[in-house]
């Protein structure tokens, strides 16, 4: 045996910028071995020379410690010649070759960084952008890879002598933190509207915060509104300001044991809030909890996140409760993130602006997570997939042969690149239905693209051809399209996520989707894979009064289900009570007829819509405010202990079964009008719908021999809905299948789309 060993190790996966390259340097030094380590385009390369004894145990013990936040995908090992050279050494990077590595989402303040924070002796004490390679900013500074400081938004930030003597130290957990900055050499932090004396920033923002201020505060990913979250006259000032009537704020507690106090909270809920990713999680919110009645309206849970940032950490202590921490926009715009358009945009909401001088490479939400029961197994749910979790990589089980784009839908609107074995689905954009969200739609897969290095041949998109996505997609020169049926995407991204190739059934409910009969599809039974499928079964088909007015008026819905479910066609239903007083005759009389008639009324199997049917027949919601309002709030109106269920026929005659839930709202409606308290009908809707779904599932998985239920679609965030119909399936012995690392609603198109387009390779 040679007394001598050396190897070359390239090492791929997320390990740029979570310290990989110190970690070698400690790991080699420990075993005594010569050689060298550097990041390059596509990920860690590295040589180790030594007894072959040692090199055996660096090689075993490599992926086995890595740091917290590294994600290795593959370690490849080839041997090389000894050189005996003497030493190890990190090298600079080269520039040259086409960039894979991968890039860390921004990561929460690690326990260490706080220790300084908080400590008045360190030179880092209350200093709102300490970090190291174990936390701090990424995605968000990112321009380019490799991941060194002159491709990131520090690039401007010339290092003083000590932040730089930590930088170059391997033994320091500072060794090439690319935002590694001090007061003396790095950003700061300034409050518009204070007097010049002030010094500290975030002391004097706490002091407006607790004059019942509105603050715009320049976070990680974008700017937030913040305010006292128990100041009633604040948060008024602020939805009115904002033009938000009812859509919950998210809050942010200064401790997990503040979060305590607002919310309550099972294990799996405090993993979330600690979790590195520092999502919002929504939890049912206590009965004293100090919080204005404004906050969230007409919900029972609370969003609340901890702070993940330094400057989020100090400004928490420092105003001593939690605060309203909303994304700083007008409704249905993206979230302001460069400075000036900031001032422009939000200075008729922002009494001040807490700013710095770290610019903003790309803008990101913060996350949005709920847990749920799926089959008896409580499991996270994502909302909204943004800061924290983005750009992680997803595999895809099929490689796509050729690099792709996916342009998802319209509502809460992602994008998608892929080649090969990876897909990238980015952060939440928004939905698409304004200029300025379509702008940054556009430069984010323009970033994406150059981030890494994907240069789209194949352009997915959904059917509809009126969505931006569409058009955007059809505008692209010099590539091939491939059009994906919503519903299909959300399956195909369900099972893509689980690493699935074969056949599932799919119960995808939501409000809208592009049928290929041109019909709007929303609830659907589905049979397919990743390649195609087949439409077995769906909810009963009733007009949309009015197309897009049915969707801001669930009274409109209400009216069309009366119509389809009365026994005589030709008359009018009666205005229910329950909308006596909200809901002009003459208006009812007018949609009852368009109903019949089918003018300016499409046909729809929307799961959402007869979800806001049921809301305004309960009383629950006759306008919406903002998408899905009135399931949400119908799902809030259930009576907790009820469990009961209304009958809904599956109609079952050779062809696609068909949900019947004209005997569903019969049901509802006669309930209501004999005086049922509107809670206990709103569970026993939900319960109804559940069990008619998971009937329906197990007659055709027996039929068609499957053994796996997808179950997805936004309607499928429903927990009641979801909790029942996964444990009847899970009952019946079947397999179910949810999103987990994507969002079940029209988040997680994109990465279906793509999904598809590479299994489908005959492009």
């Amino acid at each position: 045996m040679a007394k001598t060993r050396r190897v070359r190790a390239r090492v791929e996966g997320t390990v740029q910028g979570v310290g990989f390259r110190p970690y070698v340097f400690r790991l080699a030094g420990e075993l005594g071995l010569a050689g060298w380590v550097l990041n390059d385009s596509r990920g860690v390369l590295l040589e180790v020379e030594g007894a072959p004894e040692a090199v055996d145990g660096f090689l075993a013990r490599l992926p086995a410690e890595a740091p917290p936040l590294a994600a290795i995908e593959s370690v490849a090992v080839s041997e090389v010649g000894p050189t005996g050279e003497p030493g190890f050494a990190i090298v600079a990077s080269p520039q040259a070759g086409e960039p894979l590595a991968l890039v860390s989402p921004d990561i929460a303040t690690c326990e260490d960084c706080l220790a300084e924070l908080r400590d008045p002796a360190d030179r880092r004490h209350r200093y709102p952008f300490v970090n190291c390679t174990n936390c701090g900013p990424r995605f968000s500074i990112v321009a380019g890879v490799p991941y060194d400081r002159p491709l990131t938004t520090m690039a401007g930030f010339a290092m003083c002598p000590a932040c730089q003597a930590e930088y170059d130290d391997p033994t320091d957990r500072r060794f090439h933190a690319q935002p590694n900055a001090c007061p003396v050499c790095g950003p700061r932090a300034r409050l518009t509207g204070v007097d010049a004396g002030e010094s500290d920033a975030l002391a004097a923002a706490a002091g407006a915060l607790r004059a019942g201020r509105i603050v715009a505060v320049k976070g990680i990913g974008g700017y937030h509104l913040a305010c006292g979250a128990g100041d009633e006259a604040a948060v008024a000032a602020l939805r009115a300001r904002k033009h938000r009537e009812d859509k919950p704020f998210a809050l942010m507690a200064p401790s997990l044991q503040a979060a305590h106090d607002l919310f309550v909270l099972g294990r799996e809920e405090e993993a979330l809030l600690t979790a590195r990713e520092r999502p919002i999680v929504l939890a049912p919110r206590r009965e004293d909890a100090p919080v204005a009645a404004a906050v969230a309206p007409g919900s029972p849970d609370l969003g609340v996140m901890l702070p993940y940032s330094p400057l989020h950490h100090v400004l928490l202590a420092d105003f001593g409760a939690a605060l309203v921490m909303t994304s700083a926009n007008v409704s249905d715009e993206p979230i302001a993130y460069g400075d000036d358009d900031a001032r422009e945009r939000l200075g008729d909401i922002a009494d001040h602006f807490l700013v710095h001088d770290r610019p903003i490479q790309t803008r990101t939400d913060d996350s949005v997570v709920r847990v749920s029961s799926v089959a008896g197994e409580r499991r996270a749910q994502l909302l909204r997939r943004s800061r924290g979790y983005v750009p992680a990589v997803l595999g895809l089980p099929v490689e796509a042969p050729r690099h792709v784009l996916a342009c998802g839908a319209e509502l809460k609107s992602t994008f998608c690149v892929a080649k090969g074995a990876r897909a990238w689905v980015s952060h939440h954009i928004g939905d698409l239905k304004n200029h300025e969200t379509l702008e940054s739609f556009a430069e984010g897969i323009g970033h994406f693209e150059r981030l890494f290095a994907v240069e789209p041949a194949v352009v997915a998109h959904d059917l509809h051809p009126d969505y931006l996505s569409t058009r955007h997609a059809q505008g692209l020169e010099g590539v091939a399209l491939v059009g994906v049926q919503h519903h299909h995407a959300h399956l195909a991204a369900c099972l893509a996520e689980h690493g699935e190739t074969g056949r599932a059934l799919g119960a995808i409910f939501d409000g809208t989707g592009y049928g290929p009969d041109g019909t709007v599809w929303g609830g659907e039974l589905l049979l397919g894979d990743l390649t195609g499928f087949e439409r077995l079964g769906m909810l009963e088909p009733v007009r949309m009064p009015g197309g897009d007015a049915a969707v801001r008026e669930p009274w409109r819905m209400a009216c069309a289900w009366l119509v389809a479910a009365s026994a005589d066609p030709d008359a009018d239903p009666p205005l229910p009570a329950t909308l006596v007083g909200t809901v002009d005759p003459d208006r009812w009389r007018q949609v009852a007829g368009l109903a019949r008639s089918g003018v300016a009324s499409p046909v729809a199997t929307s799961a959402g819509r007869l979800f806001d049917a049921v809301a305004a027949l309960c009383g629950v919601r006759t306008a919406v405010n903002y998408e899905g309002q009135a399931a949400i709030e119908l799902e809030a109106a259930c009576a907790p202990g009820e469990r009961g269920a209304y009958e809904l026929p599956v109609i079952d005659e050779g062809g696609p079964v068909v949900l019947d839930a004209r005997a569903l709202v019969r049901a509802v409606s006669a309930a209501l009008a004999a005086g049922e308290d509107a809670a206990v009908v709103a569970a026993r809707f939900h319960h109804g719908l559940a069990d008619a779904t998971a009937a329906a599932c197990i007659a055709l998985a027996g039929r068609h021999d499957v053994g796996t239920v997808v179950l997805s679609g936004g309607t499928f965030q429903n927990r009641r809905l979801l909790e029942r119909t996964s444990a009847g399936l899970a009952g019946a012995g079947l397999r179910v299948l949810v999103p987990e690392r994507l969002p079940a609603n029209d988040g997680g198109i994109a990465y279906g789309q793509a999904a598809v387009a590479a299994a489908r390779g005959a492009f």
